[in-house]
Order: C-alpha cells, then structure tokens, then sequence
C-alpha cells in the first residue's frame, strides 16, 4: 500500500510538473504570432478591375457611338467608321451563359412535370368514366359517358406523347450542352 501511495504521488507530481512547464500565457502567443507575421513576406502584386485589360464587345453588339458617330465621324476623329454589316436573315445568337442553360432545363423538366400531373388527372377522369358508364342503364347517357371516355382516352395518349417528347428534348439539351463544353451543374 505504501508502495501505491509513493507511485501515485511521484506521477502526480511529474504531471503537474508538465502542466506547468508547457503552459504558455496568452501574452506570449501574442508576441509569437506577431513576430510570425512579421517573418512571412506580404503578396507580391493585388490585382484589381482596373488591372485587367479592356476586352472589346463582340461584333454586332452596340458600342457606346452611336449609329451617327458611326457614319458622319466626329470633327478630330481622322478616319471614319463604317457602319458595322448585320445580317437580317439570322437573329443573333443569345449568350448560352450557366442562366441560358437553367433555363432551358428547368422549362423542359417542368414541361415534362406539368403533362405527367395532367396524365394522372386524365386517368382518374378515364377511371370515373368508366365506373360511371357500368353504373348506367340507359343508353343515351352510356353513349355520352364512353364519347367522353374516348376524348379522355385520346388526350392521355396525346400527353403520353408529349411526355416522351419531353424527355427526348431534355436529353438532346444535356447532349447539346456536352458537345458545348457546359459545366454539368449548369444543367442539372
């Protein structure tokens, strides 16, 4: 027992001894980290808007002149500007930037949603239909019931169409944005 109380005192007193050795004050960190930030180099150049070089606006986009500047020159100017050529026949071409292709995606899949909400509509109508065309005994409104049914009917495969020209679009679009190097998280 004797044994066991020496033990234990002598390692509690090596702890405590430890605790305290490697215990730094607040103070000292301070003046640590200061002299840390001090040795490390501050970045060599900050690049700002100002830095970067002015890209000029793609061809057929307008330009701060007007379309009389363009054409008269102004008094100085030495030379004189053509007015730029458009081409009637073909639109210009939108820019297919990350809202281009959300758009797109989310029009088609909201497409495909909306007439697959429209489907199970129409289905529970085809269902009422025919219930309601067994419960029925008198001819007249049989036969209105299953003209309705066939409308109903003729409208589901329409949607079901629909629904598969739906998905053939969102893939020709993933495709699309494939080939034209598109992020995938721009479509998704």
């Amino acid at each position: 027992m004797r044994n066991l109380l020496s033990t234990v005192a002598i390692v509690g007193g090596l702890l405590t001894g430890t605790v305290t050795v490697s215990a730094q004050t607040l103070g000292e960190l301070a003046k640590k980290e200061a002299a840390r930030r001090k040795a490390t180099p501050t970045a060599a150049k900050t690049y700002t808007n100002d830095d970067l070089k002015q890209v000029p606006p793609p061809a057929g986009t307008a330009t701060s002149k007007t379309a009389e500047e363009l054409k008269d020159g102004k008094p100085g100017d030495s030379t004189k500007a053509e007015p730029e050529k458009v081409d009637a026949t073909k639109p210009p071409q939108p820019a297919k930037d990350e809202a281009h292709w959300r758009g797109r995606m989310t029009a088609a899949h909201e497409d495909i949603r909306r007439n697959e909400a429209f489907l199970e509509a129409m289905q529970s109508r085809v269902n009422a239909l025919t219930a309601d065309f067994t419960a029925r005994d008198d001819p007249y409104q049989r036969a209105k019931i299953a003209e309705d049914r066939q409308k109903a009917l003729a409208e589901m495969a329409r949607l079901k169409e629909d629904i598969e020209k739906g998905k053939k679009l969102v893939t020709e679009i993933e495709e699309e944005a494939r080939r034209a190097g598109v992020p995938p998280g721009w479509i998704r």
